[in-house]
């Protein structure tokens, strides 16, 4: 997504539903500064909590890129 790389991921729960969350890291760094994002919806199907994931990571590298690492 231009100077970060974000990297969605999801989680099965243990009823059978899952959880998004997603790392972020400067596109043009060795990767070693890293946040990662985890959020408390459950979704029905995993493609379901990637799109979630993938849309907030989009929308916090486009919101507060100057403070995504601080």
């Amino acid at each position: 997504m231009g100077q970060f790389v974000v990297s969605p991921a999801t989680h099965q729960t243990a009823c059978g539903r899952f959880t998004a969350s997603f790392a972020v890291h400067r596109a043009r760094s060795d990767g070693r500064k890293r946040r990662v994002f985890r959020f408390d919806a459950t979704f029905a199907s995993r493609e379901a909590a990637r799109i979630f994931a993938v849309t907030q990571g989009w929308l916090q590298t486009c919101t507060s890129s100057a403070s995504v690492f601080q």
